[in-house]
């Protein structure tokens, strides 16, 4: 066995955690595996794997020769999962899941495109801000927010930059008065989302430093819809993605508050279970929307 394959059985061995398990998913025996990687620590030099009748332990060489190795095999599975997926007819239910202000903005407007492309395909929509377990609920993927990864063994795709913005309707600034310091955030009602804490800690920039303010009110939502239209109703100031505000910034139906302090961004990631073998469905839907959404997201354009 040449080097390469070496390397792609030991990463597969560390993945399994066992000769055993990586025996069965190829159909060899666990002492052919077992050769194989120790005919890899005698052609490097250095013993990767501590071995034992129970179980198998990363050395230190082999911790470092795995990061770098894992990569690279991760681009060569994903790699031989688009050769074999060329040809192949996308068919099947697709299982979306997206946070609900992104989806009615931007994703469902999309979908007679997509689904007119590929006419053997059935997409099944979730439209939900809590955490999803994409292996337990058998989703396919999810479109999410960097805040929201909470489970980093997930395989992330950026779509787009998130581009946030504090703002307010004419009619709250009017009886409320509009801030022109960040400390002063603490006189006014500030909308909040309660689903990730961390979306109500606002970070400005003044001077070069970074300052974060915890803001506080009388109204939160599950849900970055709803704290959309409490502000555009006038019920206080809130911090709201370019994607959302957009057009009522350019017709004015919004104000943007503190502009020349707000410079933060997250990004707009499709998240999936695992690299390997990703099925040509998935593949498909994560291409479409990259081709639709990148390099300069359609609503950022014109602001």
């Amino acid at each position: 066995m040449d080097f390469a394959r070496q390397v792609l059985l030991f990463v597969r061995t560390v993945d399994q955690g066992s000769f055993s398990a990586t025996a069965r998913s190829l159909e060899l025996s666990p002492s052919a595996v077992s050769k194989q990687i120790r005919r890899l620590e005698d052609r490097l030099g250095v013993r990767l794997l501590n071995r034992s009748t129970r179980r198998l332990a990363l050395t230190d060489e082999g911790r470092a020769f795995y990061e770098h190795a894992a990569r690279i095999a991760a681009d060569v599975w994903e790699l031989e999962a688009l050769a074999t997926s060329l040809g192949e007819d996308i068919r099947g239910v697709l299982r979306v899941a997206s946070t609900v202000a992104f989806a009615k903005a931007h994703l469902l407007p999309l979908i007679p495109e997509f689904l007119n492309r590929y006419r053997e395909l059935e997409l099944s929509l979730e439209l939900t801000d809590r955490t999803v377990d994409l292996v337990e609920e058998g989703v396919d993927l999810a479109i999410r927010f960097t805040e929201q990864i909470v489970d980093t063994s997930v395989v992330a795709r950026r779509l787009a930059t998130n581009r946030r913005v504090v703002c307010a309707s004419p009619a709250y600034l009017e009886a409320h008065g509009t801030p022109v310091k960040p400390d002063e955030l603490a006189d006014h009602n500030c909308l909040r989302l309660y689903t990730v804490s961390s979306w109500n800690t606002w970070v400005f920039e003044i001077e070069g430093v970074k300052q974060a303010i915890q803001v506080k009110g009388n109204f939160q939502a599950n849900s970055a819809d709803a704290v959309y239209y409490a502000c555009l109703s006038g019920l206080g100031i809130a911090r709201l993605s370019t994607y959302l505000v957009g057009e009522d910034l350019r017709t004015g139906r919004l104000i943007r508050v503190l502009p020349e302090h707000m410079n933060e961004s997250s990004d707009i990631l499709a998240i999936y279970p695992e690299r390997r073998n990703l099925s040509p469905k998935v593949r498909a839907f994560i291409d479409f929307l990259v081709g639709r959404f990148g390099p300069v997201p359609p609503w950022e354009q014109s602001l």
